[in-house]
């Protein structure tokens, strides 16, 4: 299993010394390539050019590398370059022992992602990456995935070696990505939020957000959704991307088109060159407005290049608070494709996002959002009357304790038991504890709280600074009312099982607050 703080940090020394001895095949020769210059050796190691030469004069000093001036294939004049010195080779050899054993995060065939050593990527992925490209892919990517297109062509591996005829381009690229969310257990209520996303997916808008707090039932809504559209008949090619806080926008953007079928058929399948929009060497910069227009011109398809008409397809990015802030842009990009062809856009979030504009959704009709709260308490009726639970609660009982919050009801129905300490451990580590210490005592505050509290009130009992967080408002777990502050019924539960000193505390200090 992959171990949760896996890094790679390769320095600039050891980069150098790794690239010149994989280039040592050209060691003397008058006629050099591209990669034994100063930009070559920049591009390939990642570095801007006065690292380069830096870090030479170190390597020149210490008797590690030798330079020289000779002439590069398809220039017109002679350049300065570099290569291993007898001492070098020794060195470089000593350093590739210890980075080799290097451990990098990988998705592999199936899917699961593996912590291996450095010097076994390639086998594992199967295809023709150089330790270095392992080394640096890992270090500005953190996760190497099983056909990834920039890799090229897969190679077969030892065990397919008597079938040939078994090589296929890119087979596996899959594991980054499904073509439908994962099957989840039946939902119960929820019949207003499935027409609001039936009445979107039937308009011309292109894109639809899902928001709400942790375990609210988004993943489970969607994927009861698309199993209706499926088994009424209707053919919906989709793609569904589960996104993990190591995954970046380059990630997303290579498993997109690898499952519109670019890159899949060689020149045929990539007439418009949206595949050279992305970066093929590690840690150079990714164009995204150069991706967004020739993804555009691609499903498009004006001048009539592609051999077949690109098909309709529904992208699903679940889980898009883990990419964080740096990837607004890449979801702007994809919001302004899917304003102009025929792809749709879908996107789950804890948060609130915010890489679109407020008049998007109320009057330019570019988005439709959802923020999915607790079941109804006639929701929670219904589905308890299915369940034959040992100890019958009353239902306001149920829900006053949980908010209505599906997986609290589904840990009722699995265990028998209101409050198990399941749901109590899924409250803690989701929500709770992640908080900053000052967030959460806003919330112990309106816990005890009897009605909403005016902001002002709030923060002098809880001795807070500032406008009311953001991170609160946005995840769904405070709540701005006209009367003033509330918060989610579930974390409310949660909060005021800390009896004692702090709770009257609390209360006190809220009473006071009004006087």
């Amino acid at each position: 299993m992959a171990a949760s703080d896996a890094r790679v940090n390769v320095v600039v020394s050891d980069r150098i010394m790794i690239h010149l001895w994989e280039q040592d095949h050209q060691a003397d020769h008058y006629l050099v390539s591209f990669e034994m210059t100063r930009p070559g050796i920049a591009e390939v190691c990642a570095l801007h050019l006065p690292n380069v030469s830096r870090t030479m004069r170190e390597l020149v000093t210490n008797g590690l590398v030798s330079e020289h001036t000779r002439a590069v294939r398809g220039e017109d004049r002679r350049q300065k370059t570099w290569q291993l010195t007898e001492e070098g080779r020794k060195e470089s050899r000593n350093r590739i022992e210890k980075l080799r054993l290097t451990k990098v995060l990988i998705r592999d065939k199936k899917g699961k992602l593996l912590e291996i050593r450095a010097d076994e990527v390639s086998t594992r992925l199967q295809t023709g990456l150089t330790l270095l490209q392992v080394l640096m892919h890992a270090q500005h990517e953190g996760v190497l995935n099983f056909g990834d297109i920039r890799f090229g062509v897969i190679i077969s591996s030892e065990e397919n070696n008597n079938n040939p005829g078994s090589i296929s381009l890119l087979s596996g690229a899959h594991s980054t990505y499904h073509i439908r969310p994962p099957e989840t257990r039946e939902v119960h209520g929820r019949s207003l939020e499935k027409k609001l996303i039936d009445n979107w997916y039937k308009s011309d808008v292109p894109m639809f957000v899902l928001s709400g707090i942790a375990g609210c039932g988004k993943t489970t809504l969607v994927s009861f959704w698309i199993d209706s559209i499926i088994s009424s008949g209707e053919e919906i090619q989709a793609m569904y991307y589960p996104c993990q806080p190591w995954d970046t926008s380059l990630g997303i953007a290579t498993s997109l088109l690898h499952r519109i079928g670019i890159g899949s058929d060689g020149d045929f399948s990539d007439p418009y060159g949206v595949l050279d929009s992305l970066p093929l060497k590690p840690g150079a910069a990714f164009n995204i407005d150069l991706f967004r227009r020739r993804l555009i011109a691609h499903l498009s398809d004006e001048k009539s290049l592609l051999n077949s008409k690109p098909s309709d397809i529904l992208v699903i990015l679940d889980d898009v608070h883990n990419i964080g802030p740096e990837g607004a842009h890449l979801f702007g990009a994809l919001l302004q494709i899917a304003e102009c062809t025929t792809m749709r856009l879908f996107l789950i979030s804890r948060t609130n996002l915010a890489f679109y504009d407020r008049r998007d959704v109320h009057t330019r009709g570019r988005v439709e959002e959802l923020v999915l709260t607790g079941l109804s308490l006639n929701e929670v009726v219904e589905w308890l009357n299915e369940l034959n639970l040992p100890n019958n609660a009353p239902a306001e009982e149920i829900y006053t304790a949980t908010g209505g919050h599906p997986l609290a009801v589904e840990l009722l129905e699995i265990y028998g038991n209101t409050l198990h300490q399941d749901w109590l451990r899924f409250l803690d580590e989701e929500i709770l504890d992640v908080l900053p210490n000052d967030h959460r005592e806003l919330l112990a505050f309106l816990a005890v709280a009897e009605k909403p509290v005016p902001w002002k009130i709030l923060a002098a009992a809880s001795n807070f600074d500032g406008i009311p967080p953001n991170n609160l408002l946005e995840r769904g777990l405070m709540l701005e009312l006209d009367d003033g502050m509330w918060l989610h019924e579930a974390l409310r539960s949660r909060l005021l099982r800390e009896v004692g000193t702090p709770l009257e505390e609390r209360s006190r200090k809220i009473n006071q607050s009004y006087d």
